[in-house]
């Protein structure tokens, strides 16, 4: 297991989209265990390859973990995940992103989804999300897309973030500068 550097914004490779992951190799397993293993250093509860420099559409999620401050039995890994349903009723939640250290944004989404995906082990899957771990799969999921927290606010507070950001990240281990 190795812990891996995140790539914090302004960070072009944050708006690119990833690329669907075509075969599942060794190097993706290893991948995804350095995923989990720095998402839970970093005291994350989703985490995207794009996060880690690879632009693979691959995400890891585990929203139980903080509870017991121990990775929890329902960590998923998703392979070219993609929302097959999403509710009309929405939630909102206040979205923090280990990209973008100390800030968050109050987001609005879909509060019960769908998702369809392919488990480590190549298999095709769905599951139905709600509240929290719904919000997070789709926040991941903007990462592959491209999208960050960023996206949702207006220009002016976008500058405001990335300057705080970047007084930030002068300070910081473990990143892509």
């Amino acid at each position: 297991m190795a812990l891996l550097n995140l790539v914090i914004a302004p960070n072009p490779l944050l708006q690119q989209k990833s690329l669907p992951v075509t075969k599942i190799t060794e190097n993706t397993q290893k991948l995804v265990i350095d995923m989990l293993e720095t998402m839970y250093y970093n005291k994350g509860i989703g985490l995207s390859a794009v996060q880690v420099g690879i632009l693979e559409r691959i995400i890891v999620v585990d929203v139980k973990w903080p509870d017991t401050d121990k990775p929890s039995n329902e960590q998923y890994v998703m392979i070219n995940p993609e929302i097959v349903q999403s509710s009309e009723k929405q939630n909102d939640y206040n979205e923090g992103c280990l990209s973008f250290p100390s800030e968050s944004v109050n987001i609005t989404r879909p509060k019960i989804i769908k998702v369809k995906y392919l488990n480590l082990g190549g298999k095709e899957e769905e599951i139905e999300a709600d509240g929290l771990f719904a919000t997070c799969i789709q926040h991941e999921i903007d990462h592959l897309n491209g999208i960050t927290i960023s996206s949702y606010v207006s220009p002016l507070k976008r500058t405001m973030m990335i300057n705080r950001i970047k007084k930030i990240k002068k300070n910081m281990q473990h990143v892509v500068q």
